[in-house]
């Protein structure tokens, strides 16, 4: 009899994890080498716990509906396993709730922490004597995941990102000469700085916003920056700023760090463009705006990339294709083949390879004096945003579906988590 498929969402959710959901429970549902898809309900926290969703409940419309559907419909966390001798039990855990369930395969879809699980989980699931099939499956709107070309999750932020900075731009230029000068919009990505690279996409002209990009990759220098700033008012009349959540003083320290870790050990972020505000109108008196694209850069599934819903569901079918296979420990890739017309496909990559690693944009990608992207960057990023796939709307607003996730009935004893 074929074995079920675990399948968890992680991390931070995007506008497209849901197609990647999509892409996995129909192609399961119509691969015979596999059985059901048990769904974690709040990722890895759902497995732990034995709160397992049973997805064969759910109508072909309602799957079918996750590809236009933002957030993650099971529920995600933010919850690390750590090392196997740190965290024995809980592997153990996971383990005898595979064993109960006739689990035969994992399916982990979010960044570099989670496939590093994933291929923990593949590890210590021979020693146990009870082998699981471990396919990672990338998400992550950071972009940061190595090897593959692009994250799916981030065309739909970047292209939410260029948008919001040519229409703010639009705005704040029609108003500069007897109100806002200077507006800052602070967008996620941590120690990577692809998010607010893509805001690059808005310009069109030397004088058109953005005016200054802040990278994580390039050390803050507060001096040169209030300097361009000055400049840029004086030539242009505004300025605007698209800052990464992530960028660092000389010294290493985080320009908003607020001295918290979130569950996988970051430093938790937020707050970088009211101190950048503070900086500038202290020093220089500019009337000023900020905004943080938060939450909303990621949700926006009715402005979403098309490339990137595609993407995004290629790489669940591809999970279960190749779990079917008998592939263990690896994840599909998007390999680019042509930029333009832009041409891509599925790869596979060992998830070794990919645990814990972050890839940041190179130093080619940004322009020589560290405020812009360069035509190398404008080359990758564009396709990525190409293409609309709006979700189907109703009364003005996009039409969302909701699944019943209903659970499984546990087998086992409750399990207290660390």
């Amino acid at each position: 009899m074929a074995k079920n498929i675990f399948y968890a969402q992680s991390g931070g959710v995007t506008a497209v994890i849901n197609a990647t959901a999509c892409g996995v429970i129909e192609t399961a549902r119509n691969e015979p080498r596999v059985g059901k898809v048990f769904a974690g309900r709040n990722g890895i926290i759902g497995a732990l716990r034995e709160e397992l969703i049973d997805t064969s409940f759910e109508s072909e419309n309602t799957i079918r509906g996750l590809r236009s559907t933002p957030s993650g419909a099971f529920g995600s966390c933010r919850y690390k396993l750590k090392s196997i001798r740190e965290s024995r039990e809980e592997y153990e855990r996971l383990i005898a709730v595979f064993r109960a369930h006739d689990i035969g395969y994992f399916l982990y879809n979010g960044g570099g922490d989670s496939q590093d699980t994933a291929h923990k989980v593949s590890q210590f699931s021979l020693e146990m004597g009870f082998p699981v099939t471990c396919i990672g499956i990338p998400k992550t709107v950071d972009n940061d995941l190595p090897v593959t070309d692009c994250c799916p999750g981030f065309g739909s932020v970047a292209k939410f990102v260029a948008i919001s900075t040519l229409e703010a731009g639009l705005d704040v230029a029609s108003m500069a000469e007897s109100s806002t000068k200077v507006f800052v919009l602070e967008v996620m990505g941590r120690h990577a700085g692809w998010i607010a690279a893509s805001s690059g996409l808005a310009k069109i002209g030397r004088n058109s916003a953005p005016h200054i990009i802040l990278f994580p990759e390039i050390k803050f220098d507060k001096r040169k920056f209030l300097t361009k700033v000055r400049e840029t008012v004086d030539r242009v009349g505004h300025c605007v700023v698209v800052a990464s959540e992530g960028i660092q003083y000389e010294d290493g320290t985080f320009v908003a760090d607020t001295g918290l870790n979130d569950a996988f050990g970051h430093s938790q972020l937020g707050g970088v463009a009211p101190v950048l505000v503070g900086q500038i109108k202290s020093e220089q008196g500019y009337k000023c705006h900020w905004s943080v694209a938060d939450y909303l850069q990621r949700s926006a599934r009715h402005i979403a990339s098309a490339t990137d819903v595609e993407q995004a569901y290629a790489v669940g079918k591809s999970a279960v294709e190749f779990a079917a296979l008998g592939k263990n420990a690896v994840m599909p890739i998007i390999v680019r083949r042509e930029h333009d017309p832009y041409r891509w496909e599925i790869g596979e990559v060992a998830l070794s390879e990919v645990a814990n690693v972050e890839r940041k944009v190179p130093s080619g990608f940004i322009s020589k004096d560290g405020y812009a992207i360069s035509s190398r960057c404008r080359r990758y990023l564009a396709p990525l945003i190409e293409g609309e796939e709006p979700p189907p709307f109703k009364n003005g607003l996009p039409s969302y579906i909701r699944t019943e996730n209903k659970l499984l009935k546990k087998k086992l004893p409750k399990f207290s988590m660390g």
